[in-house]
Protein backbone atom coordinates (compact mmCIF):
# COMPACT_ATOMS: atom_id res chain seq x y z
CA UNK A 1 0.00 0.00 0.00
CA UNK A 2 1.46 3.42 -0.90
CA UNK A 3 2.58 5.57 2.01
CA UNK A 4 1.06 8.96 2.88
CA UNK A 5 3.88 10.73 1.03
CA UNK A 6 3.03 9.12 -2.32
CA UNK A 7 0.44 11.73 -3.20
CA UNK A 8 2.86 14.63 -2.61
CA UNK A 9 5.59 12.89 -4.60
CA UNK A 10 3.31 12.36 -7.59
CA UNK A 11 3.39 16.03 -8.60
CA UNK A 12 7.16 16.30 -9.16
CA UNK A 13 7.03 12.95 -10.98
CA UNK A 14 4.33 14.32 -13.30
CA UNK A 15 6.41 17.45 -13.88
CA UNK A 16 9.48 15.35 -14.71
CA UNK A 17 7.39 13.37 -17.18
CA UNK A 18 6.16 16.63 -18.72
CA UNK A 19 9.75 17.84 -19.03
CA UNK A 20 10.66 14.64 -20.88
CA UNK A 21 7.71 15.10 -23.23
CA UNK A 22 8.86 18.66 -23.97
CA UNK A 23 12.42 17.50 -24.66
CA UNK A 24 11.18 15.15 -27.38
CA UNK A 25 8.49 17.51 -28.74
CA UNK A 26 8.18 18.01 -32.51
CA UNK A 27 4.92 19.97 -32.55
CA UNK A 28 6.41 22.90 -34.50
CA UNK A 29 9.37 23.57 -36.77
CA UNK A 30 11.66 24.75 -33.98
CA UNK A 31 12.61 21.17 -33.13
CA UNK A 32 14.65 21.08 -36.34
CA UNK A 33 16.90 24.00 -35.37
CA UNK A 34 17.24 23.58 -31.60
CA UNK A 35 20.16 22.00 -29.81
CA UNK A 36 17.76 20.91 -27.10
CA UNK A 37 14.42 21.94 -25.67
CA UNK A 38 14.35 23.93 -22.42
CA UNK A 39 11.37 22.77 -20.32
CA UNK A 40 11.88 24.64 -17.05
CA UNK A 41 13.61 24.34 -13.70
CA UNK A 42 12.78 24.84 -10.03
CA UNK A 43 10.85 23.44 -7.10
CA UNK A 44 7.36 21.99 -7.44
CA UNK A 45 5.10 23.18 -6.00
CA UNK A 46 6.50 26.71 -5.87
CA UNK A 47 5.03 29.94 -4.53
CA UNK A 48 6.53 31.95 -7.40
CA UNK A 49 6.66 30.98 -11.07
CA UNK A 50 8.58 33.05 -13.63
CA UNK A 51 7.56 32.92 -17.29
CA UNK A 52 9.86 34.42 -19.91
CA UNK A 53 9.58 34.49 -23.68
CA UNK A 54 11.93 31.92 -25.22
CA UNK A 55 15.34 30.31 -24.69
CA UNK A 56 18.38 32.11 -26.10
CA UNK A 57 21.77 30.87 -27.25
CA UNK A 58 23.07 29.82 -23.80
CA UNK A 59 19.76 28.27 -22.77
CA UNK A 60 19.65 26.23 -25.99
CA UNK A 61 23.15 24.89 -25.23
CA UNK A 62 22.66 24.18 -21.53
CA UNK A 63 18.99 23.15 -21.48
CA UNK A 64 18.12 25.49 -18.62
CA UNK A 65 16.20 28.81 -18.75
CA UNK A 66 17.85 32.16 -17.97
CA UNK A 67 21.49 31.08 -17.78
CA UNK A 68 22.94 33.88 -19.95
CA UNK A 69 23.42 37.58 -19.23
CA UNK A 70 19.67 38.14 -18.79
CA UNK A 71 19.62 35.29 -16.28
CA UNK A 72 22.40 36.90 -14.25
CA UNK A 73 20.40 40.13 -14.10
CA UNK A 74 17.33 38.16 -13.05
CA UNK A 75 19.37 36.55 -10.26
CA UNK A 76 20.45 40.02 -9.13
CA UNK A 77 16.85 41.23 -9.04
CA UNK A 78 15.73 38.17 -7.08
CA UNK A 79 18.55 38.69 -4.58
CA UNK A 80 17.40 42.31 -4.24
CA UNK A 81 14.20 41.02 -2.60
CA UNK A 82 15.87 38.18 -0.66
CA UNK A 83 15.01 35.41 -3.10
CA UNK A 84 17.21 33.05 -5.10
CA UNK A 85 16.76 30.90 -8.18
CA UNK A 86 16.18 27.87 -5.95
CA UNK A 87 13.03 29.53 -4.54
CA UNK A 88 11.22 29.89 -7.88
CA UNK A 89 10.14 27.78 -10.83
CA UNK A 90 11.36 29.29 -14.12
CA UNK A 91 10.17 28.55 -17.65
CA UNK A 92 9.39 30.25 -20.95
CA UNK A 93 6.40 30.53 -23.27
CA UNK A 94 8.48 28.81 -25.98
CA UNK A 95 10.46 25.77 -24.95
CA UNK A 96 12.83 25.91 -27.96
CA UNK A 97 15.07 28.72 -29.18
CA UNK A 98 13.85 30.58 -32.28
CA UNK A 99 16.65 30.89 -34.88
CA UNK A 100 18.77 34.03 -34.37
CA UNK A 101 16.65 34.83 -31.28
CA UNK A 102 13.84 36.19 -33.46
CA UNK A 103 10.44 36.89 -31.91
CA UNK A 104 8.21 33.88 -31.25
CA UNK A 105 5.66 33.20 -33.99
CA UNK A 106 2.01 32.72 -33.02
CA UNK A 107 1.91 29.09 -34.20
CA UNK A 108 5.02 28.31 -32.11
CA UNK A 109 3.53 29.85 -28.97
CA UNK A 110 0.29 27.97 -29.66
CA UNK A 111 2.17 24.67 -29.98
CA UNK A 112 3.80 25.22 -26.57
CA UNK A 113 0.65 26.54 -24.89
CA UNK A 114 -0.54 23.17 -23.47
CA UNK A 115 2.85 22.67 -21.83
CA UNK A 116 2.70 26.02 -20.07
CA UNK A 117 -0.85 25.32 -18.95
CA UNK A 118 0.21 21.99 -17.44
CA UNK A 119 3.19 23.62 -15.72
CA UNK A 120 0.88 26.16 -14.07
CA UNK A 121 -1.40 23.35 -12.90
CA UNK A 122 1.45 21.27 -11.47
CA UNK A 123 3.58 24.03 -9.92
CA UNK A 124 0.51 25.71 -8.38
CA UNK A 125 2.11 29.16 -7.96
CA UNK A 126 0.52 31.91 -5.91
CA UNK A 127 2.42 34.55 -7.93
CA UNK A 128 3.43 34.47 -11.61
CA UNK A 129 6.04 36.94 -12.86
CA UNK A 130 5.49 37.65 -16.57
CA UNK A 131 8.73 38.75 -18.21
CA UNK A 132 8.33 40.66 -21.45
CA UNK A 133 5.62 41.48 -23.94
CA UNK A 134 5.44 38.08 -25.65
CA UNK A 135 4.81 36.30 -22.35
CA UNK A 136 2.25 38.98 -21.48
CA UNK A 137 0.41 38.48 -24.78
CA UNK A 138 0.26 34.73 -24.18
CA UNK A 139 -0.75 34.74 -20.50
CA UNK A 140 -2.90 37.88 -20.39
CA UNK A 141 -4.02 38.78 -23.92
CA UNK A 142 -5.62 42.19 -24.29
CA UNK A 143 -4.37 43.40 -20.92
CA UNK A 144 -2.33 46.23 -22.42
CA UNK A 145 1.29 46.96 -23.27
CA UNK A 146 4.12 45.97 -20.94
CA UNK A 147 5.24 49.61 -20.84
CA UNK A 148 1.85 50.60 -19.39
CA UNK A 149 1.21 47.87 -16.83
CA UNK A 150 4.68 46.71 -15.75
CA UNK A 151 4.99 46.42 -12.00
CA UNK A 152 1.25 46.14 -11.35
CA UNK A 153 -0.41 43.15 -9.70
CA UNK A 154 -3.37 41.58 -11.49
CA UNK A 155 -5.42 38.93 -9.69
CA UNK A 156 -6.92 36.11 -11.73
CA UNK A 157 -8.58 33.49 -9.55
CA UNK A 158 -6.06 32.19 -7.02
CA UNK A 159 -3.03 33.58 -8.85
CA UNK A 160 -1.53 37.08 -8.76
CA UNK A 161 0.19 38.01 -12.04
CA UNK A 162 2.91 40.68 -12.10
CA UNK A 163 4.06 41.83 -15.59
CA UNK A 164 7.69 42.99 -15.68
CA UNK A 165 10.14 44.13 -18.30
CA UNK A 166 12.25 41.27 -19.59
CA UNK A 167 15.81 41.43 -18.18
CA UNK A 168 17.14 41.26 -21.75
CA UNK A 169 15.37 44.57 -22.46
CA UNK A 170 17.21 46.11 -19.50
CA UNK A 171 20.52 44.89 -20.92
CA UNK A 172 19.80 46.70 -24.18
CA UNK A 173 18.33 49.82 -22.59
CA UNK A 174 19.94 50.97 -19.36
CA UNK A 175 16.98 53.15 -18.40
CA UNK A 176 14.85 50.01 -18.00
CA UNK A 177 17.08 48.78 -15.16
CA UNK A 178 15.69 51.44 -12.81
CA UNK A 179 12.12 50.40 -13.76
CA UNK A 180 12.99 46.77 -13.09
CA UNK A 181 14.49 47.60 -9.69
CA UNK A 182 11.44 49.69 -8.75
CA UNK A 183 9.08 46.90 -9.88
CA UNK A 184 10.94 44.24 -7.90
CA UNK A 185 10.75 46.46 -4.81
CA UNK A 186 6.98 46.65 -5.36
CA UNK A 187 6.93 42.87 -5.86
CA UNK A 188 8.49 42.41 -2.42
CA UNK A 189 5.64 44.41 -0.92
CA UNK A 190 3.07 42.35 -2.86
CA UNK A 191 4.66 39.14 -1.60
CA UNK A 192 4.64 40.37 1.99
CA UNK A 193 0.91 41.08 1.65
CA UNK A 194 0.00 37.88 -0.20
CA UNK A 195 2.07 35.51 1.91
CA UNK A 196 1.47 37.07 5.33
CA UNK A 197 0.10 34.51 7.80
CA UNK A 198 -3.59 34.97 8.59
CA UNK A 199 -4.35 36.82 11.84
CA UNK A 200 -5.11 34.60 14.83
CA UNK A 201 -8.81 33.99 15.37
CA UNK A 202 -10.47 36.40 17.79
CA UNK A 203 -11.14 34.86 21.19
CA UNK A 204 -14.80 34.80 22.15
CA UNK A 205 -15.77 34.45 25.78
CA UNK A 206 -17.78 31.32 26.38
CA UNK A 207 -21.34 31.68 27.78
CA UNK A 208 -20.22 29.84 30.92
CA UNK A 209 -17.39 32.32 31.54
CA UNK A 210 -19.77 35.24 31.02
CA UNK A 211 -22.30 33.79 33.51
CA UNK A 212 -19.52 33.26 36.06
CA UNK A 213 -18.55 36.93 35.74
CA UNK A 214 -22.16 38.04 36.24
CA UNK A 215 -22.54 35.80 39.30
CA UNK A 216 -19.45 37.41 40.84
CA UNK A 217 -20.99 40.84 40.32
Amino acid sequence: MPGPESKSLSVPTELNQLHETIRSCKNCGLHATRTQAVPGVGPCPATIMIVGEAPGFNEDRQGEPFVGAAGKLLDTMLARISLSRSDVYITNVLKCRPPMNRDPMPNEAEACSPYLKQQLELVKPKVVLILGRHALERLMPGQGSISRIHGSMIRRGDIAYVPLYHPAAALHNGSVVADLEHDFDALRRYLDQLLAPPPPPATVASPKAESEQLRLL
